[in-house]
């Protein structure tokens, strides 16, 4: 009877670990589907809301017209250059940049004529986010779709390996887009709100490469400084505007100051010194600005304000601007290393969106991050 007993429960177990490892896959499927699909429909509301936003911002009743232009624009895609055969690749990527940059151009001019300059430099940025953050969402709504097509578990685990740092970039984005419509000063300001402060009450003059342009004397040596025309959210073009500064001035050194991904543990607003251009992007100002350096055995300064890739696109904060004191101590350090007399190019690297181009306009942009600041206290404690 006991054996009897034994053999049937032996059967019973064989046949639950058959169906067990039959069906466990599909579970797993399932549970991890329904997470995909809940994370793709809350990017997808993080999209319509940027694209929404946009719309209000152009105007407070958007017409048909200006509904269509922007849902048509959320679609705009740039080509990269081919590079197999690297010779010329950055004059490449320089003009399909301009090119980029005279769409948007057209594409406010075409929505919002009447706005002023600012305002559509602003706008221009907002939508350049708002259009990343579309990206992402019909990225991952892709592979949500692949995935129920394909019944493919592998590709399911990759996707929901990733969506933690996908969810954390596009709510950055999300934040940021609107920041930068508004014309708010952004982590990535951090630079050229340096500038502004060191700038003065001078005003700064600005060149058709989108930059401003200031000159002091600071510690026995002649310095120009240089940052993206402020306020509106603009980057300028200061790879040639470096360039031409040192065809007209005998530049001795050459210094920049930039926001910089920090790795996690590290804190927000800590300061780093080193050599080379401090500059993201594709690479095609800093590669004007190595040029030039090499060419006339320019030195090369850095000063790095850490922060995440996500503080950078999302409102500047007070943990980064309490790093001034700390820029400043490094920039003496740096002008310490030029002799009396020399020419010194300060570059303040970065958007300059809610950021001006002298003192007062950087006081402007430190009450802004006070009034911010005090506005999450008070939501935290709600």
């Amino acid at each position: 009877m006991n054996q009897g007993g034994d053999w049937v429960s032996w059967l019973v177990w064989i046949i639950f670990f058959m169906v067990f490892f039959l069906f466990y896959p599909r579970i797993m499927l399932s549970q991890i589907m329904l997470k995909l699909e809940s994370s793709a429909k809350r990017l997808e509301g993080y999209s319509s809301d940027s694209k929404s936003f946009i719309k209000s911002e152009i105007s407070s009743r958007p017409d048909k017209r200006i509904k269509e232009t922007v849902d048509r624009f959320f679609e705009f895609f740039v080509i990269e250059p081919v590079n197999m055969d690297p010779y010329g690749i950055v004059r490449k990527v320089d003009h399909v940049i301009r090119n980029e940059r005279e769409r948007f151009d057209y594409f406010v001019e075409q929505v919002a004529p009447k706005l002023g300059d600012e305002k559509k430099a602003n706008l221009k940025m907002g939508m350049a986010g708002g259009i990343e953050l579309h990206m992402i969402a019909k990225i991952v709504r892709h592979y949500v779709e692949l995935i129920k097509k394909t019944k493919s578990y592998q590709i399911a685990m990759i996707i929901q390996m990733q969506l933690p740092l996908i969810e954390r970039m596009a709510k950055a984005l999300y934040k940021g887009t609107r920041t930068l419509a508004r014309g708010e000063p952004i982590g990535d300001s951090i630079g050229p709100w340096m500038v502004s402060r060191l700038i003065g009450k001078e005003k700064a003059k600005v060149t058709e490469d989108e930059v401003a342009l200031a000159s002091r004397t600071m510690e026995g040596r002649k310095v120009v400084l240089m940052k993206a025309d402020g306020p509106g959210g603009k980057v300028g073009y200061p790879g040639k505007a470096v360039e031409k500064l040192i065809k007209k001035h005998k530049v001795n050194r050459i210094i920049t100051i930039d926001a910089a991904a920090k790795l996690e543990g590290e804190k927000t607003g800590s300061v780093a010194e080193g050599v080379g251009v401090a500059m993201g992007g594709p690479g095609v100002e800093r590669t004007y600005i190595e040029n030039a350096a090499v060419k006339n055995s320019i030195p090369l300064d850095s000063i790095i304000v850490k922060m995440s890739a996500e503080e950078a696109i999302q409102p500047l904060r007070k943990s980064m601007l309490a790093a001034e004191k700390e820029v400043m101590e490094a920039v003496s350090r740096s002008l310490s290393r030029a002799k009396k007399g020399d020419h010194v190019l300060l570059v303040g690297v970065g958007n300059t969106s809610g950021v001006g181009n002298n003192a007062a306009d950087a006081e402007k942009t430190s009450k802004w991050v006070a009034r911010y600041e005090a506005s999450l206290r008070k939501k935290k404690k709600k």
